[in-house]
């Protein structure tokens, strides 16, 4: 595809806090899918190592790290600079992002990021308990910063691949589901309306189910930690407790598994990190596997979200959890880590376009126990595919990054909708902005459940009367 659509102007400066892979593959396109005044495009990153894609393209680079106490300094005439509307892409780490979301409110620009950063030292801070440490935690607060100052200029929450753009793939699956088991609707309009759907659907659990079979052209070296995508991200939240939403027709909780005491009520946490988590789950090309139980955004905002109360009972709401098999590079690594109990290798590498010899990122999302059992449905997305539509990246960057194009397109056009969530947004827009850039995006009902094949030749406890209760879904 040669003839990309521009989707919206961006009037104001735009300012990219952090140029690591997501940065580099965002750039493209942002170029393509936005008219804006490249005199007024900055990227501010504290690392200078690709610098030299931005002096090619004339754009400003700003070598220095936002922090706590220089972020409304630095930040204010980038944003301001020339008049219009600015936009700030947060696509760093180590940034608070609601500060940024309470300050770029502040000076009316608007906002997006891909998850909820906090500043450093949080992740691994041994004065907090897990319960501080988790992402339910991160996100209380932001929707109390909501609930204080409602409305306002957009700022997007955790839009990238997940959490983005999977909750926007849970509704086309929910509405495929409740059409295929002969549940008669319309389509949902309200978030009350969305949660009645997936109960009478019957669905009882989401998996967001991932496989990245993405292989480089040479060995992983010891005491590298590889990844197709930010090593520091996946080992803050690896090293985070292990999160879940937390699903009515659950009967048994792990005896490490805690309720929180504040809050939407719509998650639990392990006290263990959730990169050294497995759970058993399926996607369409691995079929069944193994994968962790990493804390992400959208397992408390999915089940948060599609939650049904009378008064103060919760009567509905789906168990969702990720389930994450990243590369086998990445596997070795965590393997490294934690063997070396939690000391992160000397070394880090991301695997670009050009390393990696073949493979897919299959990422979608599972939904299950209804009456046709289960069915995933999602993208996947070669690096052949990635090579041809979109530099800088390998196919898990661009499910990110064009989940970051989508976002901002639906900000442009809903500029004063304060802070949301991509389970609040209008999924139909945002996919049909992204599908370009997802490969084949397909649905696949399966028979497998977490009791095939059990028990084997060692004895085991699980649920036999309901397949789809987390006792079983858990490696224990």
């Amino acid at each position: 595809m040669t003839d990309w659509p521009v989707h919206a102007r961006i009037t104001g400066p735009i300012v990219m806090i952090g140029f690591g892979s997501i940065g580099k593959g965002t750039l493209p396109l942002i170029e393509r899918h936005f008219h804006y005044d490249k005199k007024r495009f900055v990227v501010v990153d504290p690392e200078d190592k690709d610098r030299r894609m931005l002096d090619e393209r004339g754009i400003r680079f700003v070598h220095e790290a936002v922090t706590k106490t220089n972020y409304r300094k630095l930040l204010t005439p980038l944003l301001t600079a020339g008049g219009g509307q600015g936009f700030c892409v947060n696509v760093s780490v180590d940034t608070s992002s609601l500060e940024l979301m309470e300050f770029c409110r502040d000076i009316g620009a608007l906002y997006i990021d891909t998850v909820i950063e906090p500043w450093p030292g949080f992740y691994f801070d041994p004065k907090l308990g897990p319960e501080a440490r988790s992402n339910y935690a991160l996100r209380e607060l932001v929707l109390a910063a909501r609930r204080k100052k409602p409305g306002g200029p957009t700022a997007v929450s955790c839009c990238g691949a997940n959490p983005g753009m999977v909750s926007w793939f849970v509704k086309q699956a929910l509405l495929n589901v409740a059409k295929d088991v002969g549940v008669k609707f319309k389509e949902p309009k309200s978030r009350e309306e969305w949660g009645q759907l997936a109960k009478k659907a019957g669905v009882k659990g989401i998996h967001i189910a991932e496989r990245d079979t993405q292989v480089s052209k040479r060995p992983k070296p010891q005491d590298v930690f590889v990844n197709t995508w930010s090593v520091e991200g996946f080992m803050s939240e690896g090293m985070q407790p292990a999160e879940l939403g937390w699903g009515t027709h659950e009967k048994w909780m792990p005896g490490n598994g805690h309720k929180h005491k504040t809050g939407c009520q719509a998650a639990i946490y392990m006290t263990q990190p959730g990169a050294n988590t497995r759970v058993r789950s399926w996607t369409p090309t691995a079929r069944a596997q193994y994968g962790f139980l990493v804390t992400h955004n959208e397992s408390i905002s999915i089940a948060d979200y599609f939650t049904l109360r009378n008064g103060r009972k919760t009567v509905y709401r789906p168990t969702c959890h990720y389930a994450y098999h990243p590369c086998n590079d990445a596997v070795l690594s965590l393997h490294e880590v934690f063997g070396q109990s939690g000391k992160r290798q000397t070394s880090i590498h991301i695997l670009d376009e050009h390393e990696i010899s073949a493979g897919i990122d299959e990422l979608g999302v599972l939904l299950y126990g209804h009456k046709k059992n289960a069915y995933w449905y999602g993208s996947q997305l070669s690096i052949e595919e990635t090579r041809e539509i979109a530099p800088y990246q390998n196919a898990t960057g661009l499910q990110v990054t064009s989940a970051v194009l989508a976002g901002m397109v639906w900000a442009l056009e809903n500029p004063n909708a304060g802070i949301v969530e991509t389970d609040e947004m209008d999924f139909r827009r945002c996919l049909e902005v992204q599908t370009p850039y997802l490969g084949p995006v397909i649905g696949a009902y399966t028979d497998w459940t977490p009791l095939a094949g059990r028990p084997g030749l060692f004895p085991e406890d699980f649920d036999k009367r309901d397949p789809w209760q987390f006792k079983n879904v858990l490696v224990r």
